[in-house]
């Protein structure tokens, strides 16, 4: 359902960045399971560039049991932008849920007026995708904002009005990019170097993903593409617990 989305989001890409591959590690880029009712293959892509310095997604086909899209977009350390995030999941026709994010690094009042702020109008004109769900597995005033899309929906209003506004995110974020000016003293880009670490554990720590891909893949073969590749600055816990 949501291959649409992925070749979007390539073709966007690569029309505006001199992209290059960033290394997987060995064994997450690709994967097969048939523990589930279809067989499940999970593949992963990731790139980057000088203004964003790491680009993933990836995608899982479970045939008619689940497709899933997620990408987050880190932004070079030299640029104090939002991370773009991105959640889309079906299970089965009926369970649609997206998740849309330009995600704030910091939530004080001069940045959320900078990044966030702009996003209102364009939040506006998708009432129907801000359904103000209930946040299980996050804290909604940490690393979201409040004209984030979160909504439960069906499978025609995906392939228009949800594809719709991902396109519009999308060039958004793209001409804030444009017009973000490049961190030049080191006390600021070492700052961001922090922030984004933090969102990775923050992130890893409450991931209610890491369920699925052990449910497909097992539960080392999850630990690893959690804390080796979708957030790979942050530290397991079981490791700090034994510091």
């Amino acid at each position: 359902m949501y291959k649409c989305f992925l070749e979007h989001l390539e073709q966007s890409l690569l029309q505006r960045f001199t992209l290059e591959s960033r290394p997987i590690p060995s064994g997450l880029e690709y994967q097969v399971s048939d523990r589930g009712r279809n067989p499940a293959t999970i593949q992963s892509w990731c790139y980057q560039c000088p203004e964003l310095r790491k680009i993933r997604y990836t995608y899982i086909d479970a045939g008619a049991s689940a497709q899933i899209f997620n990408s987050v977009i880190y932004p070079s350390h030299h640029y104090d932008l939002p991370l773009l995030g991105i959640d889309f999941l079906s299970f089965g026709q009926v369970k649609n849920l997206i998740v849309m994010d330009f995600q704030p690094l910091f939530q004080d009042e001069a940045y959320l007026r900078k990044y966030i702020y702009p996003l209102q109008t364009l939040r506006d004109k998708y009432p129907d995708l801000a359904q103000n769900l209930e946040m299980k597995f996050y804290d909604a005033n940490q690393y979201f904002s409040k004209y984030l899309l979160f909504a439960k929906t069906d499978a025609e209003t995906v392939k228009t009005r949800v594809f719709a506004a991902f396109k519009d995110y999308l060039n958004l974020y793209w001409k804030m990019l444009a017009q973000a000016k490049p961190l030049i003293d080191q006390s600021d880009i070492q700052r961001i170097v922090k922030a984004q670490k933090d969102y990775d554990q923050y992130s890893a720590d409450r991931d209610p993903a890491s369920g699925l891909f052990s449910s497909y893949f097992g539960h080392q073969w999850s630990e690893r593409f959690l804390h080796e590749f979708l957030f790979e600055d942050a530290v397991p816990l079981a490791a700090v617990a034994t510091k």
